[in-house]
Parts: C-alpha cells; structure tokens; sequence
C-alpha cells in the first residue's frame, strides 16, 4: 500500500464533532431557577426591610413628663457703680442677710485682671472644692461648656470667700450685701416677675429661652444686673396638660412628681389652672429649693397609676376597616376560633345572582353585641351574607363598617393584623389590653413599623 493510500485511509478516521451548544430541558429549566433565584437575592437586597418586636408584659415608663416651668420670688439687684466685678458667695448658696454677695470696683493689675489674693483653704473649704469637682465629673458632658464656666466661676468663690474676713479691705472698694436672706443666683432670663396669670404656650418654648450667665462679665456698668436673689423657700411648677391628662387629674389635690435632674421625688400640692391658651398643672413646693435655686425649667415626671398590659410601640399602631356581621351568619371554623366560614351572593351587571363559600379571618368579636369583624377586602358594598340553612340575608354597606387599630402579627413569617384595644399611652409606647382573644399575647412578635408592611406580606 503507497503512502497516499495509507492517507486516505487514516483520514476517513476522523470524526468531526458539532460545537453547537445542545439545548436540553434539564440546562433550560436550571437556567430558569439560576434567573429566579438572582432576582430574589436582588428583591431581597434592595426591599425595605420589616424590624420585628418581641410583645412584653409591663406598664408605661415616664408617660407624663414634662419640662415645668419653675416661678419663684427672686429679686434681682444692679450695680451702683461702674468697675470690675468680684464674686465671693457661690450659686444656690443660701445667704443671711447683710452677707456678702459680690463687690464693684475693685483694683485690677497693669493687664487688666483683678488683683491677686493669698489665701489658704480650711479642711471644710477643700471638702465643698472636691464635692463640686466630683459633681462635675459625674453629671457634664465633653460639650457641656457651660458648666466649664460655672465650675470655674463656683470654684473662685469658694477661694474668694475664704480670704474675706483678713483681705477684703485690701482690694474691694463697693461691696454688695444681700439685704435679706435669699438662695444666691448669678443668671437673669426676664422670667423674674411673671406672674401666673401671665402663662401662655410660647413661655415653654425652650428653643428660645434664654439665659445670661452674670459671671461671665469681668466688668460692669452702674444699673447692670449682677445678682439675683431668691427671697423665699415657696416656689411653683407649671406644666400644660391635654384634655386628656386634664381629665384624669380633675379632683387631685396632692400629686407625686419626679425630677429627673437627680431622681428625688416628692408629694406636693396640685391644682390645675386656666392660662390664656389652655390649662396648666399647678405644683406648689415648699423645700429643696436649694437644688433647684439656678433652675428656670425643671424635667418632671408624674408619677400616677398606670395601667399595665402588653408594651408595644405606636410605630407599629395601623388604622384598617372591617365589616361587622352577626354570629348567626358564621360558621365559625372548628380548628381555630379566628376563622369563620361565610356564603355570600352577589349580583352582576346583568342581575343574574352569584354564591360563592369562602373562609374568612376574625379579627375581633363583641361579646355584647355578638358580632365579628371581618376585613373589608374580603366583601363589598353591595354583598349579602346568607345565614347558613336560611334564607335570610344581611347586606354589607358603609353602616356596618368600623375602623379599627391593631398591628401586624408576624408570628408565622406573613404579616397578619390583630386588634388591640389601647388602654394608656405616650409619645413613644402604648399599653393594649391583653384580655383579647383575637389580639395579642405576650412574645408575640410584631412588625415595629405598621407603614411598612401589608396583609399577607411575606416576612423575610
């Protein structure tokens, strides 16, 4: 055999393949859940997502604070004369009178500042230097810089006050003494004479309180603000009060309140009182002046009966309608009371009557009136109910339509709405009664923001 022959021969050996992909059903259908399950990562990643809440047992924390207006009896003294000022008694001390409160005129050095004084603190001094500076530590923040300021003007006082009774002669040229006893202060507001009749919503505006700290100035001019003085040991609390709150409290005579500035509490005398734009709570004190004398507004907290239930948040509060129908018209469901089985019959355009069975979810029943509420999507104006082995119909229509507040159950990984019946409330939490058999129980777990679910949704 030539080798030509041998050629053709190997070459008939060879067997092409076809590149061409083979499209199976199997490459097809993987194809399919490859692409489903892409876009359910990508709608998971880019939903908004729906924060649960675990429904605990408790009672409202802190539901009626308020930040009270606090009047007293305060007179506030000018300076006689122009000069430099010295402080020598210390904010919210309680003064006799004739002490010594501050002097203007003193001599100040070539630079400007007030002359130097040599001085020695007592055991009882540095006591009341290390008491502040602890209370300093404990209760200001890094951009608390106010009481920076206080601090440092506080302690000052305490050095100045030791070194009066050898020193003073040496550079105070006007002293100013209290001329009755009184709790010192060294701020102004123009809150100073306002009289009760006088209290409107705007004067509890704090945004725009404001409050000059008189220590700040090194120097002052005749007929300046330089002390005030707060003459007696009977001060007020005034706070606004809702018709609501108005109501609960009508017969008080006597209320214990909380100030959160330090957690005392106590009971003092209550009224309540017409303002020119309301009614405000009235709490009369007649002690502890003396840690509150620098205070124009006070953080309180009413401390009352509270009820107590299941604690959810307002966030998770949705209004929804329902239908209210009569039991005689349910089958309710034997596996689970919150199902009923309902026939309906409805009429086309054409006049010609449709029935249809279906079951539907209970999301409440009154007991006195013995009905159950039945979501509104579910039925339509216009729709009959037939009671089961009668004849007899109820019609659906806007008359027994009712809205009603729940939340969102997600108990089962779907968003399912139950009632809830609100018992008290605040700006943040609501206490709902537990005693409900469509409602919720305790550990159940709830959508935390109503807005963002819908029935049925799935819950990722």
């Amino acid at each position: 055999m030539t080798g030509t022959e041998k050629k053709k021969k190997n070459n008939r050996k060879i067997i092409r393949l076809d590149n061409r992909f083979d499209l199976n059903i199997g490459t097809i259908l993987f194809g399919m859940i490859l692409i489903y399950l892409i876009i359910i990562f990508v709608v998971y990643l880019t939903r908004e997502k729906v924060t649960p809440y675990e429904v605990v047992s408790g009672s409202l924390s802190g539901n009626y604070r308020y930040s009270a207006l606090a009047l007293k009896s305060e007179q506030v003294v000018q300076a006689q004369e122009s000069g430099v000022v010295t402080y020598y008694a210390r904010e919210g001390s309680n003064v006799g009178s004739g002490e010594l409160i501050c002097s203007v005129g003193g001599q100040a050095d070539e630079s400007g500042k007030k002359a130097s004084v040599q001085t020695s603190l007592s055991d009882e001094e540095l006591t009341s230097v290390k008491s502040m500076l602890s209370t300093y530590s404990a209760n200001s923040g890094p951009n608390d810089f106010s009481s920076v300021y206080n601090l440092k003007a506080d302690l000052e006082s305490v050095i100045l006050q030791s070194s009066i009774d050898e020193n003073a002669g040496q550079y105070v040229s006007g002293s100013y003494q209290s001329q009755s006893a009184g709790f010192v202060v060294y701020s102004v507001d123009g809150y100073e004479h306002t009289e009760e009749s006088q209290l409107d919503a705007d004067m509890f505006g704090k945004r725009a309180y404001k409050r000059e700290n008189l220590r700040l100035h090194k120097s002052v001019s005749a007929g300046d603000d330089i002390y005030k003085l707060v003459t007696s040991e009977t001060w007020y609390l005034y706070f606004p009060v809702d018709d609501q709150l108005r109501i609960q409290l009508d017969g008080t005579e006597r209320i214990r309140v909380r100030f959160l500035k330090d957690n005392s509490v106590f009971t003092a005398p209550f009224t309540i009182i017409s303002g020119k734009d309301g009614y405000y709570g009235k709490i009369t004190l007649t002690n502890s002046l003396v840690r509150f004398a620098e205070d124009r507004f006070l953080d309180i907290e009413l401390i009352l009966s509270k009820a107590e239930g299941l604690k959810i948040p307002v966030s998770a509060i949705v209004s929804r309608d329902f239908y209210r129908i009569p039991a005689e018209y349910v089958t309710v469901s034997q596996s689970s009371e919150k199902e009923v089985y309902l026939q309906t019959q409805t009429f086309r355009s054409d006049g010609s009557a449709q029935n249809r069975n279906f079951t539907a979810n209970v999301y409440a029943k009154d007991t006195d009136s013995n009905t159950y509420l039945v979501d509104a999507s579910v039925l339509k104006d216009g729709d009959y109910i037939i009671m089961p082995g009668t004849e007899k119909k109820y019609e659906i229509s806007d008359d027994v339509k009712e809205t009603v507040q729940g939340v969102y159950n997600i108990n089962k990984g779907y968003a399912v709405f139950r009632e809830v019946n609100i018992v008290d409330q605040n700006e943040e939490f609501c206490i709902v009664n537990p005693e409900n058999t469509y409602g919720l129980s305790a550990h159940d777990r709830i959508a935390l923001d109503a807005s963002k679910v819908k029935e049925d949704e799935i819950i990722a």
